[in-house]
């Protein structure tokens, strides 16, 4: 075979070849702008976006089990640790103890009372972690929300540093 004796341009084929990548490129698309909702709408590079919708998701799940008073649950979540009984003694910085007393439905020390509704008002990078802004029991105003901080590298929650919150707007 020579230069000369080059094959038929095949003109089927080519379409078919330029509908397979179209097709291709707009699934990318696709699964990126899937990926991009998921994560919670996030205004940040996009190897960030993980960190959002597992942050938020970990907070939902939070949430949700101190709403059923599961507090057992809601610790093991705050630690990323469902099996924390077993092993109580290691996380002796805050006790289930202390725990309660900041979560529990009718303890003095926590401020919105029993919690029906969360709603997950805003979610931002914060250093290396994740501060997550929640809007507890429908209090609206800046003040109102906890702001709790997700940690992506052991997958914890905390309360956010002192003096450090999400603005939530006017």
């Amino acid at each position: 075979m020579t230069l000369l004796d080059a094959p038929k341009f095949d003109a089927a084929r080519s379409q078919r070849n330029a509908l397979i990548l179209k097709c291709s490129a707009a699934a990318v698309v696709l699964l990126f702008i899937i990926w991009w909702l998921v994560a919670g709408r996030p205004v940040d590079w996009p190897w960030f976006w993980n960190r959002y919708w597992f942050g938020r998701a970990t907070a939902n799940k939070f949430m949700t089990a101190v709403e059923a008073n599961d507090l057992a649950k809601a610790y093991g979540i705050w630690l990323h640790d469902p099996n924390w009984q077993q092993h109580a003694a290691q996380y002796g910085t805050y006790t289930f103890a202390r725990f309660q007393d900041d979560w529990g439905p009718m303890s003095p020390d926590n401020e919105y009372g029993p919690i029906h509704n969360h709603r997950i008002a805003e979610a931002a990078r914060y250093g290396n972690g994740l501060l997550v802004a929640v809007i507890i029991n429908g209090r609206t105003g800046t003040k109102d929300a906890l702001d709790l901080d997700y940690d992506p590298r052991n997958h914890t929650l905390s309360f956010a540093p002192p003096g450090v919150e999400l603005y939530l707007g006017p």
